[in-house]
């Protein structure tokens, strides 16, 4: 096929990831999918209600939106997360952290333990919190499909993948004014200063900042 020297191709300054002529695609910065990278709470709940409208194992699904929220899990250590980990008695939760982060224990409140409780009965006797159909633990792609589909259902404005829970959880408790030192444990962060990006979001910081 030839094209004629009289004609100037055009093509949009935004690419989006495309597998043409078997090229690996090219993934743009995050900034062109969305203008941040963190939920807020209202958001977070709009999306727990849209999962757990949506498919078989809505409960599930809104449980594991909850609990990556309120302890900032990421996709691997939300699919690994085992029953042993969890004592509903006491109301708390063994948190194994990856990246070499520090583990840590964190109470779990009463949404959580009721949707927990309920998530036992649903599914008995298994070792793993999240599963699938097949009792198999659920894997990180059918995480980032339950969350992605979730964002779709709940009609949020820009593309939701997992890790931006764990974002909402730092944001979260930065703009409660807790403590930088405190967030960074909760977190499992080994560096501070990827804790700092959080509080560095507060709005607290500028309170004051205008008297009228």
């Amino acid at each position: 096929m030839t094209l004629s020297t009289n004609k100037v191709l055009k093509f949009p300054t935004k690419l989006a990831p495309s597998t043409v002529n078997r090229k690996v695609p090219l993934r743009l910065k995050n900034s062109e999918y969305r203008s941040r990278e963190y939920l807020t709470e209202h958001e977070v709940e709009q999306l727990m209600n849209a999962a757990g409208r949506v498919g078989r194992h809505g409960h599930r699904d809104a449980t594991l939106i909850m609990l990556s929220y309120r302890h900032g899990l990421r996709v691997t250590e939300l699919v690994s997360l085992r029953w042993e980990q969890v004592d509903l008695k006491q109301g708390l939760i063994h948190i194994n952290r990856l990246k070499q982060g520090n583990p840590s224990v964190h109470p779990l409140r009463g949404p959580e333990l009721r949707a927990l409780r309920r998530l036992q009965r649903d599914y008995p006797n298994l070792s793993y919190v999240f599963i699938s159909e097949r009792k198999a633990p659920l894997t990180d792609d059918a995480i980032r499909k339950i969350v992605s589909r979730a964002g779709k259902e709940a009609r949020l404005p820009f593309t939701i993948h997992p890790h931006m829970l764990r974002h909402a959880c730092g944001y979260k408790l930065a703009q409660a004014g807790q403590d930088t030192r405190a967030i960074q444990h909760y977190l499992g962060h080994k560096n501070i200063q990827h804790t700092v990006r959080y509080t560095q979001l507060s709005a607290d910081r500028f309170k004051g900042f205008w008297n009228d």
